[in-house]
C-alpha cells in the first residue's frame, strides 16, 4: 500500500467510527426516522469505499 491509500484507509476508519456513534446517538433519540437513513447510507457507503480499497 502506498501512503496516500494508506491515509484515504485511516480518515475512512476514522470516518467508519464516527459515524457509528453518530447512528447510535440517532436509535436512541429516534427524533428523525430520515437522518437514520442516512447516517446508515453514508456507513455503508464508507464501508463499501473502505473494503474496495483494502482489495488492491
Amino acid at each position: 500500500m502506498d501512503k496516500k491509500i494508506k491515509k484515504k484507509t485511516h480518515v475512512l476508519q476514522q470516518r467508519i467510527q464516527s459515524l457509528r456513534q453518530q447512528l447510535a446517538g440517532s436509535r436512541k433519540q429516534m427524533d428523525d426516522s430520515e437522518e437514520l437513513a442516512s447516517l446508515e447510507k453514508q456507513l455503508a457507503a464508507a464501508e463499501a469505499e473502505l473494503a474496495k480499497l483494502r482489495e488492491m
